[in-house]
């Protein structure tokens, strides 16, 4: 089983072409600018690898990260962010659409959406992008610790209600890489796939 504190830069691709060889296995995150993805990649992998900033956007590229063994973690381009120019959020959509619908070595999908705003628009989108290709998605409702604990679990029910109608099978959770909430329920459904 791949440890995922021993997670590694590999590479960077900002087209189709530039992905590593698709053989192995991956999980891939996605999430809207600013949803806290970069904050739980480095809370599952206990290393800071993907760099947080308070500027949505930041993240322009697939990055992936090796971890040994042919397994790999992907930290997909965040959507949604209003500054970047049309023609690069387009290039985006094509670029993480076909990616989700044609890479063979992806095991799975972690969505991350911000608790207090899940399931918008264009996490509704990804999920259909991505529902077709049979493969299991797993949503984190990142930076749950600033919700009241009535308010999280209100939410977090009436997400997994929303999210199974869209996705069947998709499950969620809470999720705080700030407090460590649900950490280890999410670092066993990663380690589940990349078995």
């Amino acid at each position: 089983m791949s440890n995922l504190s021993e997670a590694a830069f590999m590479t960077s691709a900002h087209e189709l072409t530039e992905l590593p060889p698709d053989t192995g296995t991956e999980v891939a995150f996605a999430g809207r600018s600013n949803a806290g993805k970069s904050t739980a990649i480095n809370a599952l992998t206990r290393r800071r690898l993907a760099f947080t900033s308070k500027t949505p956007g930041r993240t322009q590229t697939i990055n992936f990260f090796t971890l040994g063994a042919g397994a790999r973690l992907v930290d997909l381009p965040g959507y949604g962010y209003a500054a970047v120019p049309q023609h690069e959020r387009r290039h985006w959509g094509e670029l993480i659409s076909r990616y989700l619908q044609e890479r063979d070595s992806l095991r799975g999908l972690v969505v991350i959406m911000d608790a207090r705003h899940p399931l918008t628009p264009l996490d509704v989108q990804l999920i259909e992008w991505y529902r077709d290709s049979g493969r299991p998605l797993h949503a984190l409702l990142t930076k749950a610790d600033k919700l009241k604990t009535q308010e999280a679990r209100q939410t977090l029910a009436t997400t997994e209600q929303a999210l199974l109608r869209i996705c069947p099978g998709s499950s969620v959770q809470l999720f705080s890489g700030t407090t460590g909430e649900g950490v280890p329920a999410a670092q066993k459904i990663v380690h589940g796939w990349l078995k």
